[in-house]
């Protein structure tokens, strides 16, 4: 059965095209089945993520970190033009689409197939972002936090967002744990953005 943290994902291709605003940015979007959120908007943790997001200022490489279809990152190169954008996931539907979506708005920016931080060696961003992948598991979800150390600069952060009561609570802790501080940037109808600064 394919999830949308599955690598080759092996359902039929459909597609949904739809245009959304963001922070008084549209951009068009084409999503696809066995990716996540395949519907015609973006979904509401993506959105304040993309909402919450201020640049570290630590350097100006941002890794978007399981991008689905990539509104994360394309909202982001779109509100800081300046900043080098990278976006990865496993599945390699969702890097396909990542770079559809990048073409349909005229938005460079880098996709990669990577499972984590795997193909990423020796890179370092300034901010890490994720909406991560709750079903995938406590064990992955913790590799990802653990393993954001390795990737950041001094002074960045990692920013991820989750439902409070439905994994979120949990990968807060994980963050405190990982990089000794942790807050709550936003929250809104149940869902929180957490940022941790790695120091």
């Amino acid at each position: 059965m394919d999830h949308y943290y599955s690598e080759k994902p092996q359902s039929e291709i459909q597609e949904h095209k739809f245009s959304y605003e963001i922070k008084g940015i549209e951009l068009e979007f084409i999503s696809v089945s066995g990716v996540f959120a395949f519907s015609q908007k973006v979904d509401k943790a993506s959105r304040l993520l993309i909402e919450s997001f201020r640049p570290s200022g630590a350097r100006n490489f941002v890794l978007d970190m399981g991008c689905g279809i990539g509104p994360v990152s394309l909202y982001i190169k779109a509100r800081y033009p300046h900043l080098q954008v990278t976006a990865v996931d496993i599945n390699e539907r969702a890097v396909s689409y990542t770079e559809k979506n990048a073409r349909l708005n005229n938005l460079s920016i880098e996709a990669i197939k990577s499972d984590l931080y795997s193909q990423l060696e020796g890179r370092l961003f300034g901010d890490i972002l994720s909406n991560p992948p709750i079903a995938a598991g406590k064990a992955l979800n913790t590799r990802l936090i653990h393993e954001a150390r390795n990737h950041l600069l001094k002074n960045g952060a990692l920013w991820l967002v989750a439902y409070h009561n439905k994994g979120g609570e949990t990968l807060k802790r994980i963050m405190k744990e990982a990089f000794g501080n942790v807050e709550d940037i936003e929250k809104k109808g149940g869902i929180r953005v957490y940022r941790s600064v790695f120091m």
